[in-house]
């Protein structure tokens, strides 16, 4: 099945934050506080994405405080933190949406991300991801996590879908 395929009956993209939001590094203070730095291009991306009518959602292994602020900031409103089965998360989100595995996407870059990749209609990664991940990918971004990599996948999909041009019109008057 061609990439283009793949993208066409797509209405839920899903996205891990470290490594795929975020450039991976984890950040914390001596107090135990946790940051992490977010592009500002991959979040107009998702907004653009969103405003197509596509759903998006983050599911990550992690707990983090600015993870909740920044889905809050792009209105993202499924948010699955702390998810040790992150395929049992997309199961339960697919079944809420009432799509097929076939019509979701998830970007992600480790080991703990192939349940999901493997059994969703588009399965996206980054450049960094181990070997084994890229393998099961069916397109790796160009630009690297937390650099652009979430910014080039919505716009693929939004270009695969004929929605760019008018996501973009605003911006061109």
């Amino acid at each position: 099945m061609s990439l283009a395929e793949r993208i066409k009956p797509l209405r839920l993209v899903a996205f891990d934050v470290d490594g795929v939001l975020t450039d991976g590094g984890l950040y914390l203070s001596d107090s135990g506080e946790e940051f992490k730095r977010f592009n500002s291009l991959d979040g107009h991306g998702l907004k653009m994405l969103k405003n197509s009518g596509i759903e998006l959602a983050i599911i990550t292994g992690r707990t983090s405080k600015c993870v909740e602020l920044r889905a809050r900031n792009l209105g993202i409103t499924r948010l699955y933190q702390g998810i040790e089965d992150k395929l049992a998360a997309m199961q339960s989100l697919l079944a809420d949406l009432k799509l097929a595995p076939e019509a979701a996407a998830f970007m992600g870059d480790d080991v703990v991300d192939l349940p999901v990749m493997r059994r969703v209609g588009l399965a996206l990664s980054v450049p960094a991801a181990p070997q084994i991940v890229r393998d099961h990918a069916h397109y790796i971004s160009q630009h690297a996590a937390g650099h652009g990599a979430v910014r080039e996948v919505c716009e693929l999909i939004l270009g695969a879908q004929g929605n760019l041009d008018a996501q973009l019109a605003p911006y061109l008057k």
